[in-house]
């Protein structure tokens, strides 16, 4: 048995870039021409139903705005229902036909299981899922006193996403309809003082990289990996005093959202914005210690010095 795995550790490699080689180029060129024509064709959700996820503030907001120009009728989910109030409003302003407002905690299944059910009682099917509820907390490992302190960041970032895809699946089927899940560039990339919010969003990518295929066609899936978005949650004195951000141009959250939304109606299965961000995934594969110096060199400046034992 051991002779069979080197012998394929020799021979795998080597045919799979014979087949590269071979096949990369059609295949480039197909997605290419599947990539113009779904852009002159992309969904109409005017009137559809989206259900969207961290609504209240960022890139929830803005995909709010970008869905409601377009005519679809949404549900807004968030636990600031006087934030989702506001934002209802000037959706429905945008062109939203109606508006459903769903104060709701994504972390409690129980709460994830209410709104879905809320909103298709209310509107009577589900087109799109947008997962976007987030939470981050920052901090070097090595100075976390407590690990259960950052259990709501797994719990919102990855289970609250989970759970509501397992409820609104069944309502997604019937109608072939999609979902958006929002997960981030830290998902891949070793960003220091994020290893928590990092491990919940590289589970999200892994969990709906898994989900597409148990769907097969009749649920769409795409996923979003954003860079830095200028969000409320970055802009906050206490992420910005945290890590250096001037080495690393951000997008509004507006022009994510739009880009975000495009993708959607697309049929996307990955969306990386800004588009640049993309290069990141090359450097990870070839070379991963370049990539590693840059963040800690960038993002976090000099390495600490080892402390002194007397």
């Amino acid at each position: 048995m051991d002779f069979i795995h080197q012998f394929l550790s020799i021979i795998f490699p080597l045919l799979t870039t014979l087949l590269l080689l071979f096949f990369l180029p059609p295949y480039l060129l197909f997605k290419l021409l599947s990539y113009i024509l779904r852009s002159f064709r992309p969904e109409n959700v005017a009137g559809k139903v989206v259900l969207i996820t961290g609504a209240s503030s960022g890139i929830g907001e803005h995909l709010a705005y970008e869905y409601a120009r377009k005519g679809a009728r949404l549900a807004l989910v968030a636990r600031r229902e006087d934030r989702l109030t506001e934002v209802a409003d000037k959706a429905r302003r945008l062109g939203s036909p109606d508006v459903l407002i769903i104060p709701a905690d994504v972390s409690k299944p129980e709460h994830c299981k209410t709104f879905v059910d809320q909103a298709v009682n209310y509107f009577g099917c589900l087109d799109h899922l947008v997962s976007n509820a987030a939470v981050i907390r920052l901090s070097m490992f090595e100075d976390v006193t407590q690990i259960s302190d950052f259990g709501g960041v797994m719990s919102t970032n990855f289970w609250g996403s989970v759970y509501g895809a397992h409820f609104a699946a069944p309502h997604l089927r019937k109608n072939r309809g999609k979902i958006i899940a929002i997960a981030s560039i830290a998902g891949f990339m070793p960003f220091p003082k994020h290893c928590f919010y990092s491990a919940a969003k590289a589970a999200l990518i892994s969990f709906y990289e898994a989900l597409r295929v148990e769907f097969g066609s009749d649920i769409g899936v795409t996923i979003v990996i954003p860079g830095l978005i200028y969000t409320d949650m970055v802009l906050q004195q206490s992420y910005s005093s945290e890590i250096q951000l001037d080495f690393l141009p951000g997008q509004s959250a507006e022009g994510c959202a739009k880009a975000i939304v495009r993708g959607a109606c697309r049929g996307d299965t990955y969306l990386t914005e800004p588009a640049w961000y993309r290069t990141f995934w090359l450097l990870k594969m070839l070379c991963p210690e370049l990539l590693d110096s840059f963040c800690r060199l960038v993002l976090i400046g000099k390495p600490r010095s080892a402390k002194k034992t007397s």
